[in-house]
């Protein structure tokens, strides 16, 4: 079997490693092993699964096993917000996004749209990597997939049957939404039709979805779409070698996320966009999600007891305790007929399972007294067929600790769309509800306003991050926001039009010479001085970060210094 047919078959398990832990997933690799790097901090290996023991943190460190991400939107109407771009796409300024690259990874794009073409009829779209498709070439350096240039995707245009040539496509419609408002344009329709940087060159990866046992193991609802940390993680080397390949300024643009993970951006994904987002020429712009009025998360401090309502016919769900502090817990889960498991505490490497009496819900618990990235403690939580009711988890102090309880904890459910049924906290904690990786300390993280009536998008994630980390960074409109498509509500368009205004600043600074060590961070600095803020709000806010973004605004006070 060949590395790519590894890559691809369920019956093999992936694994993010990291060269700095001692204790490598796979200390010496098999014959029926894959493994390769993907930096010089991470490899990606991908290992049978027959003869392997359950996949659980306690076996295998929790940031090796891919988490999954889903995409951030809601089903509504919207249009165009003006966020002072259209204002320098016009003289004197011009900047629409020439010679910069926006790079999408996200469910593909519908490349024969009018958007994404130029007054000569030919494809603004520099390359769209498949993941999906594997009968054509990958990539240079990649080992899955297929790959379609520009010279294919013109020649697919111009035909009468385009797919017959590039036969991908976007079937979801939520990538082609994202580049459309970002950087599509109909010039043949008298500018009818125009994004944030209509002249900006785009790049698609459409990312394969997740392999089944690893949705089993997070418990992800069928209908769902789900993608692997691994393969988000190639795309964003993918993109970010194309500041190299085509000498031209990148934003990477991520309208997808997930609600597990420590909310401080400690993980394989967020340590790899730090990276990236570091390098000249590079921004990376990630959405916030849309989990602020989910009722996904909770914080308190022991003792405590967490009620969670389920409703009926829901599968299943995962659920995280987090705890930062020196203090360690116990706990217990006490089912909606007052059936109690034994107490669980944090023993390294040791996993739990419940079944009742009177519940047909099991419960698997793993824990790690230190987790590998954060240095925290964790508990993982699967309930599988949970009965409909309130459950109660009850944390107390432990040993030592009892006569403090002092400790604050954090729990997160999973995304909406990753739950099938209905799951939430008695008494949530809306705050700290931005998905990963958008608390990476890197990247440009966006909130989400309605830029219609100028008020706060409720379902928009709100910081600050876990570790008090100032997150989001700015706020962009995300409500009714027009696309090639049709309208389109959530963070994730909020996203897609601060990357527009990015690429835009990008072509003044870098393109046209004015900035040319520019990336996220300086970019991030640039926006705050020129963001909107308001009188009664104090600054950096956990629902506005620093303000609004208006780019119009970045460019007057450059013009006044």
């Amino acid at each position: 079997m060949t590395c790519k047919e590894r890559i691809l078959s369920d019956a093999y398990a992936d694994a993010i490693i990291d060269y700095d832990v001692s204790e490598a997933l796979i200390e010496v690799p098999g014959p029926d092993n894959c493994i390769y790097d993907l930096d010089d901090r991470y490899r990606i290996a991908h290992v049978e699964r027959q003869g392997q023991e359950e996949l659980s943190i306690g076996v295998y460190s929790y940031a090796a096993i891919p988490n999954l991400y889903g995409l951030m939107q809601t089903f509504r109407a919207e249009n165009l917000i003006d966020m002072g771009n259209l204002r320098i796409q016009e003289p004197p300024l011009s900047l629409q996004g020439n010679g910069v690259i926006i790079g999408f990874i996200d469910t593909g794009i519908r490349y024969q749209l009018d958007a994404f073409l130029d007054e000569e009829g030919n494809s603004r779209i520099f390359s769209i990597w498949d993941q999906t498709i594997q009968d054509g070439e990958p990539p240079e350096g990649f080992l899955y997939g297929t790959e379609y240039r520009r010279e294919e995707i013109n020649r697919a245009v111009r035909s009468g049957q385009p797919l017959s040539i590039v036969p991908s496509t976007d079937e979801n419609g939520h990538g082609t939404a994202m580049a459309s408002a970002a950087a599509g344009s109909i010039l043949n329709q008298g500018l009818s039709f125009r994004g944030a940087a209509p002249k900006a060159d785009i790049v698609m990866v459409k990312l394969k979805e997740a392999k089944p046992y690893l949705r089993d193991y997070y418990l992800v609802a069928e209908d769902a779409v789900a993608y692997q940390e691994n393969d988000i993680m190639e795309a964003v080397k993918y993109l970010d070698q194309m500041a190299i390949a085509f000498e031209r300024p990148v934003v990477i643009v991520l309208g997808i996320g997930t609600n597990l993970g420590n909310h401080t951006g400690a993980s394989p994904l967020g340590d790899y966009l730090n990276k990236v987002s570091a390098k000249r020429s590079r921004a990376i712009v990630v959405c916030g999600g849309n989990e602020g009025d989910k009722e996904h998360h909770y914080m308190g401090s022991v003792p405590d007891q967490v009620e969670i309502r389920v409703a009926e016919n829901t599968k299943g769900f995962c659920m995280e305790l987090w705890n930062s502090t020196s203090d360690t817990y116990n706990v217990v889960i006490r089912t909606p007929g007052g059936e109690m498991t034994s107490t669980i505490n944090f023993q390294n490497g040791i996993d739990r399972q419940f079944s009742f009496v009177f519940e047909e819900t099991r419960i698997y618990v793993g824990t790690l007294l230190v987790e590998q990235k954060s240095g925290e403690e964790l508990m993982f939580f699967r309930f599988q067929d949970p009965s409909p009711g309130v459950w109660t988890i009850i944390v107390s102090p432990s040993g030592r600790e009892r006569l403090r309880g002092t400790g604050v904890f954090h729990m997160w459910l999973p995304i909406t769309e990753f739950i099938d049924g209905s799951v939430q906290f008695l008494q949530p904690y809306p705050e700290v509800t931005l998905t990963e990786p958008s608390n990476a300390a890197g990247v440009i993280t966006i909130s989400t306003y309605n830029g219609i009536t100028e008020s706060w998008f409720p379902e928009s994630g709100r910081g600050f991050s876990k570790n008090n980390a100032i997150k989001p960074d700015l706020a962009a409109p995300g409500v009714q926001v027009s696309t090639a498509i049709g309208e389109r509500t959530g963070s994730s368009m909020a996203a897609a039009l601060a990357a527009g205004c990015v690429a835009q600043f990008m072509e003044w600074a870098i393109v046209e010479g004015n900035a040319y060590l520019v990336e996220s961070r300086t970019i991030k600095s640039y926006f705050i001085k020129g963001a909107v803020r308001e009188n009664n709000i104090v600054y950096p806010d956990r629902q506005w970060g620093y303000g609004k973004i208006n780019i119009s605004g970045t460019f007057e006070t450059l013009a006044r210094t």
